[in-house]
């Protein structure tokens, strides 16, 4: 079942009538087969197809991680980042906020495999960042400081830092190249969640710091920048995605901006999307929802996954099942440790 969802995932890297899809291919994720089915790509996105192998696979690796971080951000809502292929491919036609989100993490997912790659030295191209951080402009590189119970200046850049420029400049390179000479909305969308989704990355790196000296003294630091974890990206694009800002065409057609003028215009860290989203409540193949009907939803919760939010005010009906687990354990020595099979009864709620 994931590698359906991984392969809806590729939807986002091209337009849907293009021949990135490969239906029923045993590779549909395989960025070689990506590759192939685009022979006449120029550029950049041609080197990469034809020179980097092992970059391809990095990219690959980073779509299923972003696949997963959003099955995990959404498996209590309504739409829940379904694996269902058809459903998928009509989300990914539209301008929704679930299509931003969906677009945003999996540009933040090819930029973490690459950069985390980049580290642990799977790439020839690239290797982990070993020079100072410069200042960019308009902002200040906060140099790492010691422990306040600590009276020493002593500290060096150093160890392995995840090399994040790389990761980003690939990132760039394979999903946003071909669309850099279209200016419609849709594009200019598509264009701007994916950079939402690495600056989740790329402005929330973290200094870490090693110790050394006798006893754990910290007479001296070594430091160096960490990306945060990828479940960490995913919970601020699932922010964004909740503050999602609405937005049109400009009269130019070049640029958008946001649908209401007492809105305020959105950042380049914040998602966007241009239609709205059907409600999910009901199954409707013409918008890819597949309905609340069956899923199982949390009576005494008052977030999203409630039975009140969940089924849509339709009602729920609730069951009685028997489960197994583990129980009256005992350790043998040696060394094994010995359980009975216990049933226990739970009540679960379901959708109507």
């Amino acid at each position: 079942m994931r590698p359906v969802f991984i392969a809806a995932c590729l939807l986002l890297l091209a337009p849907i009538t293009d021949s990135w899809w490969a239906s029923g291919s045993a590779v549909i994720l395989d960025p070689r087969m990506v590759c192939k089915k685009n022979r006449r790509v120029r550029g950049r996105l041609a080197s990469i197809c034809k020179n980097e192998t092992g970059l391809l696979k990095e990219i690959s690796r980073g779509v299923t991680l972003g696949a997963t971080e959003c099955a995990h951000q959404f498996r209590n809502r309504r739409w829940n980042c379904t694996t269902q292929r058809r459903s998928m491919r009509k989300i990914l036609m539209r301008d929704t906020r679930e299509t931003g989100f969906v677009n945003a993490i999996t540009a933040a997912g090819v930029t973490y495999a690459i950069t985390r790659a980049c580290t642990a030295g799977s790439l020839l191209e690239c290797s982990c960042e070993k020079e100072i951080p410069k200042p960019r402009r308009g902002r200040v590189t906060q140099v790492p400081q010691p422990p306040s119970q600590v009276q020493t200046d002593k500290w060096q850049w150093g160890g392995c830092s995840d090399n994040v420029r790389f990761g980003l400049q690939k990132s760039r390179e394979f999903m946003d190249s071909r669309y850099r000479k279209k200016s419609d909305i849709k594009t200019l969308i598509k264009l701007h969640n994916h950079n939402a989704g690495r600056l989740a990355i790329k402005n929330n790196m973290k200094v870490e710091c090693k110790c050394h000296g006798l006893s754990g003294s910290c007479t001296l630091r070594t430091c160096w920048w960490r990306m945060p974890t990828f479940r960490e990206v995913g919970d601020r694009l699932r922010d964004k995605f909740e503050g999602a800002a609405k937005v049109i065409s400009n009269n130019d057609g070049d640029n958008f901006m946001p649908e209401s003028p007492n809105i305020k215009r959105p950042g380049k860290k914040d998602i966007i999307y241009s239609e709205e989203s059907p409600d999910f409540c009901t199954l409707n193949m013409k918008t890819g929802s597949l309905g609340t009907e069956g899923r199982q939803c949390n009576v005494s919760s008052a977030g999203t996954d409630s039975c009140d939010q969940l089924c849509c005010r339709r009602g729920y009906v609730q069951n009685t099942i028997r489960e197994a687990e583990n129980c009256n354990c005992q350790f043998k020595w040696c060394c094994e440790v010995i359980c009975e099979t216990c049933y226990v009864k739970r009540d679960i709620q379901t959708c109507l």
